[in-house]
C-alpha cells in the first residue's frame, strides 16, 4: 500500500501524489538506498539515485550523458537549458560532473516539481534552477546566446507536444544557443517513422548538423522507441558519441550525413499550422511490470 508521509532519509517508502497532469509516484529502488524512480500514469518518467547522481538507469539518459560528455572538455563547466524536468536527472548529473554550471530546468507541471524537490531535494550549490512554466514560452523569451546546450525532453504523457516539433520553434531554440551550441530532443517513433522524418526536415531547415542516436533494433524500424535527435551548426564529435553508445549494456547507433538524408526521404518541414503531438506508443511501450 503506498502511502503519502514524508519518509525519513534511510526509509523505502513509496510515494503517490496526484500532480497537474497525471498521477506521479516515486517507487524505491531495493538494490540502491536512496534511489528513485518517477513514473507518470504508469510510464517511467525518470531515475535518480541522490547517493550517485552520476548512475543513470535509463538507456536514453545516458546517451544524452555521452552527447554532454563530448560538448567540452571534461570538467569544464556549461550553461545548460533543460526543457522537461522529470525528477531532474541529468540536471544532477550535469551538475556533478562539470562543477560550476549553471542550469534552467523547466517543467510545466508544478505539482511534479513540487514533489520532486519535496522528496528528491537538489544539493546545495548545485547552479540549477527551476521554472514552473512552458517549455516553448520560456524559451521565446530566453536571453539569445546565452546556452551551451539545449536538451529537450518534454512528453505529455507519452507523446512530444506538438508546439516543440515546428521549424518555428527550432529557430526560437537555435537563437537561444551559442555559435556552435547543441539542441539535443528525445524523441519516440516507430517505422515508417513518419514523425521521425518530420523532425530531420524540420531540424534540418535550421541547424547545419544532424545526428541521430538509438538502437539498432528502433532504427531499423524493428520496434517502437527512443530517438535521439542532435543539431548544430558546428560538426559534431560522431566518433566519440558512436563509441561511447556502442560501449552501453544495450548498445546504440549514430546515424549521421548521408545516412539521414535516405531516413528524411522526401519529409517536409513541419511548421506551427500543421505540427502534431508524436505518435501514441503501442501499449506496453514504455510501461513497467
Amino acid at each position: 500500500m503506498e502511502n503519502n508521509r514524508h519518509p525519513g532519509p534511510a526509509e523505502a517508502i513509496p510515494v503517490a501524489r496526484a500532480v497537474d497532469h497525471g498521477f506521479a509516484r516515486l517507487l524505491p529502488d531495493v538494490d540502491r538506498e536512496r534511489a528513485r524512480l518517477l513514473t507518470v500514469d504508469g510510464a517511467p518518467q525518470s531515475y535518480v539515485d541522490l547517493d550517485d547522481p552520476t548512475y543513470l538507469e535509463f538507456e536514453y539518459t545516458r546517451r544524452i550523458a555521452h552527447l554532454l560528455d563530448s560538448c567540452a572538455p571534461a570538467g569544464a563547466p556549461l550553461d545548460l537549458l533543460h526543457l522537461g524536468g522529470g525528477a531532474l536527472t541529468l540536471p544532477r548529473y550535469a551538475a556533478a560532473t562539470r562543477p560550476g554550471s549553471r542550469q534552467d530546468v523547466v517543467e510545466a507541471d508544478r505539482g511534479l516539481l513540487e514533489l520532486v524537490t519535496e522528496y528528491l531535494p537538489l544539493p546545495a550549490g548545485s547552479g540549477i534552477t527551476v521554472h514552473a512554466a512552458d517549455a516553448r514560452t520560456h524559451v521565446e523569451a530566453a536571453p539569445p546566446d546565452s546556452a551551451d546546450v539545449l536538451v529537450a525532453d518534454v512528453f505529455g504523457g507519452s507523446r512530444v507536444p506538438a508546439h516543440l516539433t515546428s521549424v518555428e520553434f527550432a529557430r526560437a531554440a537555435e537563437r537561444v544557443l551559442r555559435p556552435g551550441g547543441v539542441y539535443a530532443a528525445n524523441l519516440a517513433d516507430g517505422a515508417p517513422f513518419g514523425f521521425l522524418r518530420s523532425q530531420l526536415a524540420t531540424f534540418a531547415a535550421v541547424f547545419g548538423e544532424l545526428a541521430l542516436i538509438a538502437e539498432p533494433a528502433v532504427l531499423r524500424g524493428r520496434r517502437f522507441g527512443n530517438v535521439l535527435l542532435v543539431a548544430s551548426h558546428a560538426p559534431l564529435d560522431t566518433a566519440t558519441l558512436a563509441r561511447r553508445t556502442a560501449a552501453d549494456a544495450f548498445p546504440a547507433r549514430v546515424e549521421y550525413g548521408p545516412a539521414l538524408v535516405r531516413l528524411a526521404g522526401d519529409a517536409r518541414p513541419v511548421r506551427d499550422a500543421e505540427a502534431q503531438d508524436s505518435p501514441e506508443p503501442p501499449a506496453g511501450a514504455f510501461g513497467i511490470g
